[in-house]
């Protein structure tokens, strides 16, 4: 078994191949696109096994990979830095080092979904970024509605309210202008996230694990859909509270000589699922007696912990989901 460790680039890669005894074999820098690199690993004698850091495209490259490969194995590249602080950094320096991870079988996996969970993903968060998109353009209608000091009606999103506030009349032709051109933007975007919304309706209903995080009261289609298609394999995670440092809603800790200071959380692990999770956290809180309790328990009448108190509720509210996703159960009120 021959361990090779790439350091890959869009346009340039590097290639370290060591023998089954962990002695160096070569050190191969390949220019030119990824088909130039699969040719070149194509070409190493079987059997082998190859490590790459995870980054943009590392799905597509992974499954390719495996066709050659006897093992693929994608390092987590915040892991990796913690292993490997150096002031000399290279990408054949890099690339020696995966594969002496990997020869020591000590690489800090990260997990790779299948391409349809891949596309799943995908799809969430390019309707979130269309959703982001269409604040912003409602945030720059009020701007312009405020500039002119003109008060605007309640709904201003309806029908009604976007009708009011396309045939208003504005003091200069370029204030009209910049309404009408956010206004068809508007249009644009709405027609755009229903099309998206749609699409990933129709995925949902196909899953199981949508349907059972559906159970709970105060968790809509967008945030059970997003917990499952990053949580993927429910039973990758050994413990329950593992699930909270991956999606970066446990504390930051400095711990020493008795000692624990607790800071803010890691924001670690993908945004949207727990910019939904933290949302839904404060409808689950008014529907369940046990989330209220709890969250009234960590507040502590405190205004300023109310904060505090509904990250501590959301992280609870995934490991009751992650729960559900690994023995498939619906939500059950608790006494």
């Amino acid at each position: 078994m021959r361990y090779v460790g790439l350091d890959v680039h869009w346009r340039t890669s590097t290639l370290c191949i060591l023998d089954e005894n962990g002695g160096k074999v070569k050190t191969q820098t390949v220019r030119g696109s990824w088909e130039k690199l699969l040719a070149e690993l194509a070409k190493v004698p079987r059997p082998w096994s190859v490590c790459f850091e995870a980054s943009c495209g590392y799905g597509v490259l992974h499954d390719r990979l495996r066709k050659l490969a006897a093992r693929v194995v994608v390092a987590h590249p915040g892991r990796l830095r913690l292993i490997f602080r150096s002031k000399r950094k290279n990408d054949r320096l890099d690339a020696e080092k995966l594969a002496k991870l990997l020869y020591l079988d000590e690489v800090p996996a990260a997990h790779v979904p299948s391409p349809a969970v891949r596309e799943w993903r995908a799809l969430i968060e390019f309707r979130r970024a269309l959703v982001d998109k269409r604040v912003r353009v409602k945030n720059a209608l009020r701007s312009l509605l405020r500039s002119l000091g003109l008060a605007m009606p309640r709904g201003l999103w309806t029908k009604k309210g976007l009708a009011w506030l396309a045939a208003t009349d504005l003091p200069s032709g370029s204030a009209a202008v910049r309404r009408d051109l956010l206004l068809d933007e508007l249009e644009s975007l709405r027609r755009k996230v229903k099309r998206v919304t749609s699409e990933l309706d129709a995925i949902g209903a196909s899953k199981a694990s949508v349907a059972v995080l559906r159970t709970i009261p105060g968790v809509g289609p967008r945030t059970a859909e997003a917990v499952a298609a990053y949580v993927d394999d429910p039973h990758r995670f050994v413990r329950l509270r593992r699930v909270g440092s991956y999606f970066g809603l446990v504390p930051c800790q400095d711990a020493s000589a008795g000692l624990n200071r607790l800071g803010r959380i890691t924001r670690e692990g993908p945004a949207t699922p727990r910019k939904y999770l933290i949302e839904a956290a404060w409808r689950v809180v008014q529907l369940n007696a046990v989330a209220r309790a709890r969250f009234d328990r960590i507040a502590g009448g405190q205004r300023e912990r109310r904060k505090i108190a509904l990250v501590a509720t959301a992280h609870w509210l995934l490991r009751c989901m992650l729960s559900m996703l690994q023995t498939g159960e619906a939500w059950r009120w608790a006494a």
